[in-house]
Protein backbone atom coordinates (compact mmCIF):
# COMPACT_ATOMS: atom_id res chain seq x y z
CA UNK A 1 0.00 0.00 0.00
CA UNK A 2 2.89 2.37 0.75
CA UNK A 3 6.44 2.23 -0.50
CA UNK A 4 9.38 0.95 1.51
CA UNK A 5 10.69 4.53 1.62
CA UNK A 6 7.44 5.72 3.20
CA UNK A 7 7.61 2.86 5.71
CA UNK A 8 11.18 3.85 6.61
CA UNK A 9 10.12 7.49 7.01
CA UNK A 10 7.31 6.48 9.37
CA UNK A 11 9.69 4.35 11.42
CA UNK A 12 12.13 7.26 11.71
CA UNK A 13 9.46 9.81 12.67
CA UNK A 14 7.97 7.48 15.30
CA UNK A 15 11.44 6.76 16.69
CA UNK A 16 12.24 10.48 16.99
CA UNK A 17 8.83 11.20 18.51
CA UNK A 18 9.48 8.48 21.06
CA UNK A 19 12.72 10.21 22.06
CA UNK A 20 11.66 13.82 22.76
CA UNK A 21 14.53 14.58 25.16
CA UNK A 22 17.30 15.05 22.67
CA UNK A 23 18.91 14.38 19.34
CA UNK A 24 19.43 10.93 17.86
CA UNK A 25 22.14 10.23 15.31
CA UNK A 26 21.40 8.53 12.02
CA UNK A 27 23.07 5.36 13.28
CA UNK A 28 20.97 5.37 16.47
CA UNK A 29 17.76 5.76 14.48
CA UNK A 30 18.92 3.12 11.99
CA UNK A 31 19.60 0.63 14.77
CA UNK A 32 16.25 1.22 16.48
CA UNK A 33 14.22 1.12 13.29
CA UNK A 34 16.18 -1.58 11.45
CA UNK A 35 16.63 0.68 8.43
CA UNK A 36 19.96 0.73 6.55
CA UNK A 37 21.85 3.85 7.69
CA UNK A 38 22.77 5.02 4.17
CA UNK A 39 19.18 4.83 2.99
CA UNK A 40 17.90 6.36 6.22
CA UNK A 41 20.19 9.35 5.73
CA UNK A 42 18.44 10.16 2.44
CA UNK A 43 15.00 9.64 4.03
CA UNK A 44 15.90 11.99 6.88
CA UNK A 45 17.05 14.62 4.37
CA UNK A 46 13.64 14.47 2.67
CA UNK A 47 11.88 14.71 6.03
CA UNK A 48 14.08 17.72 6.82
CA UNK A 49 13.17 19.47 3.57
CA UNK A 50 9.50 18.97 4.51
CA UNK A 51 10.12 20.51 7.95
CA UNK A 52 9.22 17.31 9.79
CA UNK A 53 12.70 16.86 11.28
CA UNK A 54 15.61 19.17 11.91
CA UNK A 55 19.25 18.35 12.39
CA UNK A 56 22.27 19.70 14.20
CA UNK A 57 25.85 18.79 13.38
CA UNK A 58 28.63 18.06 15.81
CA UNK A 59 28.93 16.43 19.20
CA UNK A 60 25.52 15.92 20.74
CA UNK A 61 23.90 16.59 17.39
CA UNK A 62 21.65 14.48 15.25
CA UNK A 63 17.95 14.61 14.43
CA UNK A 64 14.83 15.70 16.33
CA UNK A 65 11.28 16.34 15.22
CA UNK A 66 10.77 19.67 13.49
CA UNK A 67 7.42 20.17 15.20
CA UNK A 68 5.38 18.39 17.88
CA UNK A 69 4.25 14.82 17.17
CA UNK A 70 0.66 16.02 17.69
CA UNK A 71 1.09 18.20 14.59
CA UNK A 72 2.60 15.55 12.31
CA UNK A 73 0.20 13.23 10.56
CA UNK A 74 1.00 9.92 8.95
CA UNK A 75 0.04 11.58 5.65
CA UNK A 76 2.56 14.44 6.22
CA UNK A 77 5.27 11.83 6.66
CA UNK A 78 4.31 9.71 3.66
CA UNK A 79 3.89 12.74 1.40
CA UNK A 80 7.34 14.02 2.36
CA UNK A 81 9.04 11.01 0.79
CA UNK A 82 6.64 9.25 -1.58
CA UNK A 83 3.13 10.73 -1.93
CA UNK A 84 0.14 8.46 -2.40
CA UNK A 85 -0.60 8.30 -6.10
CA UNK A 86 -4.03 9.47 -7.13
CA UNK A 87 -5.60 8.87 -10.52
CA UNK A 88 -6.70 12.11 -12.18
CA UNK A 89 -6.98 10.93 -15.75
CA UNK A 90 -7.02 7.64 -17.59
CA UNK A 91 -3.74 5.84 -16.83
CA UNK A 92 -3.99 4.10 -20.20
CA UNK A 93 -4.07 7.43 -22.03
CA UNK A 94 -7.38 6.61 -23.73
CA UNK A 95 -8.70 9.78 -25.33
CA UNK A 96 -12.29 8.66 -24.87
CA UNK A 97 -11.77 8.48 -21.08
CA UNK A 98 -9.73 11.62 -20.42
CA UNK A 99 -10.60 12.90 -16.94
CA UNK A 100 -13.68 10.66 -16.77
CA UNK A 101 -12.36 7.57 -15.06
CA UNK A 102 -13.73 4.14 -15.86
CA UNK A 103 -15.28 2.11 -13.02
CA UNK A 104 -11.99 0.33 -12.25
CA UNK A 105 -9.86 3.45 -12.06
CA UNK A 106 -12.58 5.34 -10.16
CA UNK A 107 -12.62 2.54 -7.56
CA UNK A 108 -8.82 2.58 -7.28
CA UNK A 109 -8.77 6.36 -6.86
CA UNK A 110 -11.55 6.17 -4.24
CA UNK A 111 -9.43 3.68 -2.29
CA UNK A 112 -6.40 5.98 -2.51
CA UNK A 113 -8.57 8.86 -1.27
CA UNK A 114 -9.74 6.76 1.70
CA UNK A 115 -6.15 5.92 2.60
CA UNK A 116 -5.21 9.61 2.38
CA UNK A 117 -8.07 10.54 4.70
CA UNK A 118 -7.17 7.84 7.24
CA UNK A 119 -3.50 8.88 7.18
CA UNK A 120 -4.42 12.58 7.48
CA UNK A 121 -6.52 11.85 10.57
CA UNK A 122 -3.77 9.87 12.33
CA UNK A 123 -1.02 11.75 14.13
CA UNK A 124 2.31 10.34 15.17
CA UNK A 125 1.44 11.17 18.78
CA UNK A 126 -1.70 9.01 18.50
CA UNK A 127 0.35 6.08 17.24
CA UNK A 128 2.58 6.28 20.30
CA UNK A 129 -0.29 6.83 22.73
CA UNK A 130 -2.35 3.84 21.61
CA UNK A 131 -1.71 0.96 24.02
CA UNK A 132 -0.57 -2.20 22.26
CA UNK A 133 1.53 -5.23 23.12
CA UNK A 134 4.36 -4.03 20.90
CA UNK A 135 5.92 -0.63 20.41
CA UNK A 136 5.12 1.04 17.06
CA UNK A 137 7.64 0.72 14.26
CA UNK A 138 10.88 0.85 16.21
CA UNK A 139 12.95 -1.08 18.70
CA UNK A 140 13.28 0.63 22.06
CA UNK A 141 15.55 -0.44 24.87
CA UNK A 142 13.42 -1.96 27.61
CA UNK A 143 14.57 -1.59 31.19
CA UNK A 144 14.61 -4.61 33.45
CA UNK A 145 14.48 -7.11 30.61
CA UNK A 146 17.34 -9.38 29.65
CA UNK A 147 19.19 -8.46 26.47
CA UNK A 148 17.94 -10.05 23.30
CA UNK A 149 19.29 -13.56 23.00
CA UNK A 150 19.91 -13.94 26.74
CA UNK A 151 18.65 -17.20 28.16
CA UNK A 152 15.83 -17.00 30.67
CA UNK A 153 15.15 -19.63 33.32
CA UNK A 154 12.36 -21.00 31.15
CA UNK A 155 14.56 -21.40 28.10
CA UNK A 156 17.05 -23.39 30.19
CA UNK A 157 14.39 -25.98 31.10
CA UNK A 158 14.43 -28.92 28.74
CA UNK A 159 11.33 -30.74 27.71
CA UNK A 160 11.27 -34.34 28.89
CA UNK A 161 8.55 -36.64 27.61
CA UNK A 162 6.48 -38.28 30.40
CA UNK A 163 8.10 -41.39 31.86
CA UNK A 164 11.67 -40.42 30.88
CA UNK A 165 12.65 -38.64 34.10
Amino acid sequence: MISQTAEYALRAIVCLADHPDGFLTTSQVAKRTKVPAGYLSKVLQSLGRAGLVRSTRGIGGGFVLGRPATEISVLNTVNAVDPIKRIHSCPLGLDSHGAHLCALHRRLDDAAESVEQAFAESTIAELLAKPTRSHPLCETPQRGRPPRGARSKLSAVRFRPPGTE
